[in-house]
């Protein structure tokens, strides 16, 4: 891994470009900006042409013949033949080099830590959990270790051609109280996550909010190609938020958007009752197949009030194109809880808000906030981001 390469914990790069100060940039910014552009449009394609690249970016045919030489030269794409049936001399094409470069991906949650490895093509290569719950700090790296090396052991994949680590973990994750939550796993509060794993990854790495993940995995590669504005509900331990804007994603003055599981609700909190935490708690006492099914009918009508009135505020006050919902309930029963939110807003909904987004499955669903943290080194040195383009104060 080149020394080179600052490490950087947290991810002010992806930040609104006029979120907190006007920056210009210098033409080696630009220039670097272009090449995550032209990445990105030929990531986002199968096979692209130069001159389709031309008229995807607004780039000159030259800047991009020099832009795709460099690629081709970093390995990051490959060139897939020329095409074929056209009059004249025939298109050269390229595609994304999906091992052209890896990054993995952690998430900590208060039940369960999952490591992948994703390509540049955006797929999993590879993918390790470990269910367990409250799991101290040092637990969690010695694990976290094992399952990285696990995972290189499967692949053969070069370390060197691991360009980042990214980690999703929960805001407070030591703090929020959850049922059964031991004592000590306050620890966790005053625990610096980059500091702790240090020791087993000496490369560029990333943390991040465990629901702003998930959103800006699907964003790059999910339904946000599709809906460029949209609202992430991600249902975990606890329940958590994201909000993408025109692909964007927006973190809010403190870096705490989103935060659904903190809605007043009764005498507690929303994610007392929306989470999987929630619905555990539920299903505890249910012996029986039909015990159960009761317990998560029960679940499901009041996960779908309590959200009712969310949907609606999200849809009034941020108007997205699509309310997506993922984490860690079975698609059945998400598809479910998505059915009932839409029966009882019909039903309980006295005016029509002006505009309702679809409500939706997440695409990248199973491991999302995992997939969504290895994007991170990805955003960070080689796809357009707004931070990307600006200059810093000591740049």
């Amino acid at each position: 891994m080149a020394e080179e390469m600052r490490w950087k914990y947290f991810s002010d790069d992806r930040d609104a470009r006029l979120g907190r100060s006007l920056s210009g940039t210098n033409l080696a910014l630009a220039g670097d900006y272009n090449q995550r552009i032209v990445l990105q449009s030929i990531r986002r394609h199968d096979m692209v042409t130069r001159s389709q690249l031309v008229a995807m970016t607004g780039l000159t045919a030259p800047t991009i013949m020099n832009i795709t030489r460099r690629l081709l030269e970093q390995g990051l794409i490959v060139n897939c033949g020329r095409t074929e049936g056209a009059r004249g001399q025939p298109a050269m094409r390229f595609m994304v080099n999906a091992d052209g470069c890896h990054a993995f991906g952690v998430n900590i949650d208060r039940d369960q830590l999952t490591v992948v490895l994703l390509d540049l093509a955006g797929r999993v290569r590879a993918l390790r959990r470990h269910d367990e719950a409250f799991l101290l700090p040092e637990a969690a790296r010695t694990i976290i270790a094992g399952l990285m090396r696990s995972i290189l052991d499967e692949t053969g994949i070069d370390v060197d051609r691991i360009i980042g680590l990214g980690v999703a973990v929960p805001d407070d994750l030591g703090k929020v109280p959850l049922r059964r939550m031991p004592e000590g796993y306050a620890i966790w509060t005053d625990t610096d996550v980059g500091a702790l794993l240090r020791p087993i990854w000496s490369g560029p790495l990333h943390i991040d909010n465990d629901a702003a993940a998930a959103a800006i995995g699907e964003a790059q590669f999910g339904l946000g190609l599709v809906h460029p504005s949209f609202f992430y509900i991600l249902v975990m331990a606890g329940l958590g938020g994201g909000v993408v804007l025109d692909g964007v994603y927006h973190r809010g003055a403190a870096a705490r958007s989103g935060e659904l599981g903190f809605l007043p609700h009764g005498d507690g909190m929303l994610q007392d009752v929306v989470s999987l935490s929630g619905l555990r708690h539920r299903l505890a006492g249910a012996e029986t197949a039909a015990d159960r099914e009761a317990a998560l009918e029960g679940w499901l009508d009041d996960a779908a009030l309590a959200l009712v009135p969310v949907v609606a505020a999200i849809n009034c006050l941020i108007n997205p194109d699509a309310i997506l919902i993922g984490g860690g309930l079975d698609r059945d029963v998400a598809a479910r809880l998505i059915r009932r939110i839409q029966d009882m807003a019909g039903r309980t909904t006295s005016r029509k808000i002006p505009a309702e987004a679809a409500l939706a499955i997440a695409r990248i669903y199973d491991h999302a906030a995992a997939i969504g943290a290895a994007i991170l080194p990805f955003l960070d040195q080689l796809l357009p981001t707004e931070g990307s383009l600006m200059k810093r104060p000591g740049d």
